[in-house]
């Protein structure tokens, strides 16, 4: 078993507070909202939304996958941190073990937020991560975060 790491980072005007709610405390219920092209339904399947809980995500009709599983690993809302893990679902591709990503907001001088997103794939044999994977990967990720911003700042009284 391999594990490939990636590191992303993402600037918003978006505080870390406002952000953090909409996209992690209330994103079950916001993102397939405002992106259901990317994800048409959240749904806890396990748990009361903490560490622990099990979440399935339906992708919307846009989307290469049908489904994943996520485990909620860590949430620190006072901290802004979030992490989860990606533990069943076609997206793993019968070549991964599971894949883990960790959120950190933190504040930025300008009054907004630094998002930082590490993610790790857990590969099952020789399997490789390509770089046209990591990019694709990226590219989601950042046009979801793109989203929940273009939202806040278009509904400035959200949140």
């Amino acid at each position: 078993m391999g594990v490939f790491t990636y590191e992303m980072e993402v600037v918003t005007k978006i505080p870390p507070a406002k952000i953090f709610n909409a996209l992690i405390h209330d994103g079950d219920k916001l993102i397939p909202k405002i992106v259901p092209q990317a994800i048409k339904t959240v749904e806890l399947i396990e748990g009361d939304g903490g560490p622990g809980s099990i979440k399935k995500i339906t992708f919307g009709e846009g989307s290469q996958f049908d489904y994943v599983k996520h485990k909620v690993e860590a949430l620190d809302k006072e901290n802004f941190i979030y992490s989860y893990s990606v533990i069943e679902g076609d997206a793993l591709m019968k070549s991964l073990e599971k894949i883990t990503y960790e959120i950190k907001l933190a504040p930025s001088p300008d009054g907004g937020s630094l998002c930082k997103n590490i993610s790790k794939y857990y590969t099952i044999g020789d399997f490789a991560i390509t770089g046209e994977q990591i990019k694709a990967g990226k590219e989601k990720s950042s046009g979801l975060f793109k989203a929940i911003e273009a939202y806040l700042l278009a509904n400035p009284d959200a949140y």
